[in-house]
């Protein structure tokens, strides 16, 4: 009987061996689920629990101060190729939407502009800008600083396209000022139709003086007293705004003309010599000088901007209704046809 005995008790341990057995995936996966850590174990267990390291969590929307700036001026995406006196009927995005980020800067974007929030004292900025800058440069001083940073391999250069003097082009401009006293600055397209525009923009927003200037190639000097650990506080922005939507630039019927006289003028423009041919990105700053002399003998005036792109082709008729000035009358399959105008001092009285 003990023999018996014997021989069935190995079968029945193997039996409820058989039955208890799971696959070593769900032992894992049950011992994931529902494993409690005993007090034997150790109290971080990184294969088996998600016990972080640190007990200490902050609390749920949790989020840094927004930033303050106490820059004198309105924060814009261009400061060059933007007219704040021109106001907008539309706009292609909600403004709620802040090229800044939610909550990243104290100051409210309109969908154009992001206002200052301080008093603006023109007196007392001019005085801390001057300074800055310290004691105007000698000209040996100057020809070094031209000798060092005017070569087309110069390390410390920013390239301004189409955007002209953008927004976060400032804060390019001071990185590059703890280690130069000068950027060398290359511009090219639509902002070089108004090259003192440019310069104007650049000295006001960073504080700095051009001390160098040959058609499209700038030298931006920091300033004897500057100061890297004191530069201001400039919030980037994270993506482009998209353009707000303005006015039509040309109208069905010119200002001064009847209708007869609009089509009329603009078959002229059309079927005469192209004074300019402009190319994509390129050097434009004599084109408003070509387009003065041209109006003293010729009322209607046609450029060839085939290769350059219809929205630059607007900009260029905007800059050149401002600088020249003039009356766009057709933008058709990259040329731009503009009017001299009626009444323009300087101009209608060469002709008479």
């Amino acid at each position: 009987m003990q023999r018996k005995l014997l021989s069935i008790t190995p079968l029945l341990s193997l039996r409820t061996l058989t039955l208890t057995s799971t696959p070593p995936a769900l032992l894992l996966f049950s011992r994931s689920k529902k494993h409690s850590p005993s007090p034997c174990d150790e109290p971080y267990d990184p294969p088996f629990s998600a016990v972080p390291k640190s007990k200490t969590r902050s609390p749920l929307g949790d989020k840094p101060p927004p930033l303050h700036s106490d820059l004198p001026f309105d924060f814009r995406y261009s400061y060059t190729e933007t007219d704040a006196c021109v106001k907008p009927i539309g706009f292609r995005e909600p403004p709620r939407f802040s090229p800044f980020g939610p909550g990243r800067l104290d100051r409210k974007w309109n969908g154009v502009s992001a206002p200052t929030n301080v008093e603006v004292h023109r007196e007392r900025d001019s005085e801390a800008r001057n300074s800055v800058l310290g004691d105007p440069l000698t000209e040996e001083e100057i020809e070094q600083l031209v000798e060092r940073y005017r070569h087309d391999d110069c390390s410390r250069q920013i390239n301004l396209g189409r955007g002209g003097v953008t927004h976060n082009m400032l804060d390019d401009i001071h990185n590059h000022w703890k280690r130069a006293e000068a950027v060398r600055i290359k511009c090219l397209g639509v902002p070089t139709l108004d090259m003192d525009n440019v310069c104007f923009h650049l000295e006001d927003k960073t504080g700095g003086k051009v001390i160098y200037r040959k058609i499209n190639i700038l030298l931006l000097y920091c300033g004897r007293n500057y100061d890297p650990k004191k530069r201001p506080v400039i919030p980037l922005m994270l993506w482009k705004p998209l353009a707000p939507i303005y006015l039509r630039l040309v109208q069905n019927v010119a200002e001064g003309l009847t209708f007869e006289e609009t089509k009329e003028m603009r078959n002229r423009g059309l079927n005469s010599p192209a004074l300019l041919k402009l190319t994509r990105n390129g050097v434009y700053v004599n084109v408003v000088a070509r387009v003065r002399e041209a109006f003293k003998t010729s009322e209607v005036v046609r450029l060839d901007c085939t290769h350059v792109g219809t929205s630059d082709c607007k900009k260029i008729g905007v800059k050149l209704r401002e600088l020249v000035p003039c009356v766009p009358i057709l933008f058709k399959d990259g040329q731009i046809v503009i009017w001299r105008g009626k009444g323009i001092p300087g101009i209608s009285s060469a002709n008479s």
